[in-house]
């Protein structure tokens, strides 16, 4: 299996090059600007559309998301939905409190009826043509293919460990988390009809997504941090963005609904 097969290239690119502070910092600045990417791309525009951005600038975005090995944009978003529509209810696909923190975190993936995108839960997004296209099997995975490429071509063997593997396998654990940890540890500010929590140093790890009470109590919003002392790096970027118009009308949740 690829998932694994990842991990492995990583535990063994470690042994191969030695351990590395150098290389440790490149694994963390790639893991910060795919982990960006997983939760302004994929999250808070495909999955919930919370903010606005031209043609262009989705495909750019489509194409950073993939670099991430989550598969297609139109694949999690509607998974991602599905999540929202039955969250921590025997449909959600992985709910902790009804399987456990294992299956949340990595064992649904094994799951063979979700290899497939729901065309029903995208209709907005399925309407672009060159999103169908970056959606197929035998597409999804080739930003990611060439991102790997890249950290070969510039850095060589080492670039390639420490850059795409060791960076990918930490990727895929802290978004992961998301759906397991952000639902089982930390505080529920709002009385939402799941199990999701708010948990600061999860926030810190994963660019703000870690505020997920606030998120599942209003979805929409392309800042999860709600209150000045939560710390949601995607929703900074994201404001700067907009400062260059390359992204617009970044909703924000009312003042009556943080309240609440």
């Amino acid at each position: 299996m690829l998932f694994w097969s990842v991990h492995l290239a990583a535990l063994i690119g470690i042994l191969y090059c030695g351990w590395s502070w150098r290389g440790l910092a490149l694994a963390g600045g790639s893991y910060f600007v795919r982990m960006f990417v997983v939760t302004a791309a994929y999250h808070r525009y495909f999955a919930h559309r919370a903010f606005k951005t031209s043609r262009l600038f989705q495909f750019i975005l489509a194409l950073g998301a993939q670099s991430a090995a989550q598969k297609g944009v139109l694949w999690w978003a509607s998974h991602h939905r599905w999540h929202h529509k039955y969250s921590d209810t025997p449909k959600d696909v992985h709910s902790a409190k009804l399987r456990g923190f294992w299956y949340s975190h990595i064992g649904w993936i094994a799951r063979e009826d979700w290899t497939e995108t729901d065309p029903a839960m995208v209709s907005d997004l399925s309407k672009f043509p060159e999103l169908r296209f970056l959606d197929r099997a035998s597409i999804s995975i080739l930003p990611t293919v060439a991102l790997a490429l890249g950290f070969l071509f510039i850095g060589g063997v080492h670039a390639l460990v420490w850059g795409f593997f060791v960076s990918t396998v930490l990727l895929w654990h802290g978004s992961f988390s998301v759906n397991s940890i952000a639902h089982l540890v930390g505080r529920r500010r709002y009385a939402t009809a799941d199990d999701s929590r708010n948990n600061w140093w999860l926030a810190i790890l994963t660019n703000g997504e870690g505020w997920h009470n606030n998120h599942h109590h209003y979805q929409s919003s392309a800042n999860q941090g709600f209150r000045w002392w939560q710390i949601d790096v995607t929703y900074y970027l994201l404001r700067l963005m907009e400062v260059f118009g390359l992204v617009w009308d970044l909703r924000v949740p009312p003042p009556e609904v943080v309240a609440q």
